[in-house]
């Protein structure tokens, strides 16, 4: 009974410790800034240019930089581990809280909650902006609701990946340029697949984020036949056996 007291005290503890240790590291900050003010400035820029096909929605304009968003939420993810392997300060770490997959554990609940808050906010707000600033009755509206919350969810999932890719890779620059290519390269290189090309482009989490927004430039061929939700959980479930993965060899190398 003590055992297992003293393992669920441990995880708030740690979330606490990871919360002051996020907040007092600059460029985590301001990269997060980063991901929640992209999207605003994309639906400000595409109303302002008037750059919309006629068969996109006011949520898919509107969200058009949601991909690039997608991709900074994934760099803080990476940048939450690597930074200390980096710094030198994972030993630290490890020394105040032993059990290495509680400190994966708290990382992973901080960058899922704040992630998915920020992009609720974010998203929600870019999607008002541009309805306000695109002319009225010209586009279709798109629905808003539950994608929305999807929408969130796939930035969340996007920061967990990268979490998971930067406790492997263990350098900065390394995690950012895997995680970069994970997110990109599969829309890139499906049309080297032939008929399998909608298959490979669907397993981007940047593919069931465009789903969800409802863009236009959402085709089977881009993005993938699955639809918006069951991509979601797909990009989700391979989420999580990497970061199992993750854990799994955090356990068991050196600091």
């Amino acid at each position: 009974m003590t055992a297992l007291a003293d393992a669920r005290a441990g995880f708030p503890q740690a979330l606490a410790h990871e919360w002051i240790k996020f907040r007092s590291v600059r460029s985590l900050v301001l990269t997060t800034v980063a991901t929640a003010a992209v999207p605003v400035l994309g639906a400000v820029f595409v109303a302002a240019t008037g750059s919309l096909q006629p068969d996109d929605t006011v949520l898919g304009g509107s969200l058009s930089l949601s991909v690039v968003a997608q991709i900074l939420a994934a760099v803080v993810g990476a940048l939450v581990i690597t930074g200390e392997y980096g710094s030198g300060t994972i030993r630290s770490t490890f020394a105040a809280t032993p059990r290495r997959a509680t400190v994966l554990a708290a990382k992973a609940a901080l960058l899922a909650g704040l992630t998915y808050a920020l992009a609720l906010v974010s998203c929600a707000l870019a999607y008002l902006v541009g309805d306000a600033l695109l002319e009225e009755g010209r586009y279709a509206q798109g629905k808003l609701l539950p994608a929305l919350f999807g929408i969130a969810a796939s930035f969340a999932v996007a920061a967990l990946l990268g979490l998971a890719v930067g406790t492997l890779v263990r350098h900065s620059a390394g995690a950012v340029t895997a995680v970069i290519g994970v997110l990109l390269l599969p829309s890139l290189l499906g049309p080297l697949f032939g008929d399998a090309q909608r298959w490979v482009a669907g397993i981007s989490p940047t593919a069931a984020l465009q789903k969800l927004t409802q863009t236009s430039d959402a085709t089977a061929e881009t993005v993938g036949s699955l639809g918006p939700w069951p991509s979601l959980l797909l990009v989700a479930g391979y989420t999580a056996a990497l970061l199992l993965l993750a854990a799994g060899a955090l356990r068991g190398r050196d600091a």
